[in-house]
């Protein structure tokens, strides 16, 4: 009985480091440090798909000056254009949204203090899709732990994965358009290119043709 037991669980077990692994490669969110210069911005960039939730937290660090105070300004944008995040005299913030459009988000960050300082350096935790998810919080809401809470996390891993692959499909396919779209156009600007050279050259020769007889050299 206890070796069928342990026969049973090793599934169990197997399965459950794998859903732990997959997803904890999809959750995983690093922090990107940003040193900002006396005058002008340092911005980040993510390109990210639409309908993704975007969780960030940024903290201004200047233990190097322990007397000075600066503060920063932040801004992101859609790849449109559009604000979605401007906060102004900051030390710390978190900003939130879903994406609407596919493409590039850009948060710029830029000291707007008197005190400029040097050395100053910002943090930034930047983090997409699913690894905005609480999953503690996820786990005492819906009451499940152990191998079911880490099958949840593979599934929605895998849900991610599968969406981040659309994407890629549908922007290689957008991709692949331009280029035939372009090559086709080139293709047709060289048929014109060359259908005028030879126009050209035909009336050069009919020209000098014109020419040579009016001058009875032939």
């Amino acid at each position: 009985m206890a070796a069928a037991a342990s026969a049973a669980s090793s599934p169990a077990l197997a399965l459950a480091l794998t859903a732990t692994v997959l997803a904890a490669a999809c959750l995983c969110a690093e922090a990107v440090w940003l040193d900002l210069p006396q005058s002008g911005t340092k911005c980040v960039s993510e390109e990210i798909q639409a309908n993704v939730v975007v969780l960030a937290d940024y903290a201004l660090m200047y233990e190097s000056h322990p007397s000075s105070h600066p503060t920063i300004a932040v801004k992101v944008t859609s790849p449109y254009g559009n604000t979605l995040h401007h906060s102004e005299s900051a030390t710390v913030g978190q900003f939130a949204f879903t994406t609407s459009e596919a493409g590039n988000y850009l948060a710029c960050f830029w000291i707007d203090s008197a005190e400029k300082g040097s050395g100053i350096s910002v943090s930034l935790d930047w983090k997409i899709g699913i690894a905005t998810k609480d999953w503690d919080a996820i786990a005492k809401k819906e009451k499940i732990e152990g191998v079911e809470l880490e099958l949840r996390k593979l599934e929605v891993a895998v849900q991610s994965i599968h969406q981040n692959m659309i994407y890629l499909k549908a922007r290689e396919a957008e991709m692949r358009a331009v280029s035939e779209k372009t090559n086709s156009r080139v293709a047709w600007f060289s048929i014109l290119s060359l259908s005028v050279c030879i126009v050209v050259s035909v009336l050069q020769s009919w020209h000098l043709q014109g020419y040579f007889h009016k001058k009875k050299l032939i």
